[in-house]
């Protein structure tokens, strides 16, 4: 599996396949349909065939699988934990952004 201490750059963007995701995340297709199921992925596309996984995929993809290996985490517990490592993201760049604007002066 590969190993990232931060998460991917939002500007860098790029689509995979299914089999190139599974392959990123060092993990089988199957695997990769359970982070599908467990709502971590929302791959583009009308069938497996056709999907398409960009960066943020890859991102949450690999804190999911990170959380499983590392702290025993279930697929649900990880798509929990994930959506919420978000969600903090975006408060932080949030507030980072109101401090920009009341402290530009």
């Amino acid at each position: 599996m590969i190993e990232r201490s931060q998460s991917m750059h939002p500007d860098l963007e790029f689509s995979l396949t299914l089999t190139e995701i599974s392959h990123c995340c060092g993990v089988s297709t199957e695997k990769v349909l359970t982070l599908i199921a467990e709502g971590i992925l929302s791959p583009e596309g009308a069938g497996e065939d056709d999907w398409r996984f960009g960066s943020v995929d890859l991102d949450r993809a690999l804190r999911a699988l990170r959380l499983e290996r590392d702290l025993g985490v279930n697929p649900a517990g990880a798509a929990l934990a994930v959506e919420l490592l978000g969600e903090m993201q975006r408060l932080r760049d949030r507030i980072r952004l109101l401090e920009g604007l009341l402290f530009e002066r």
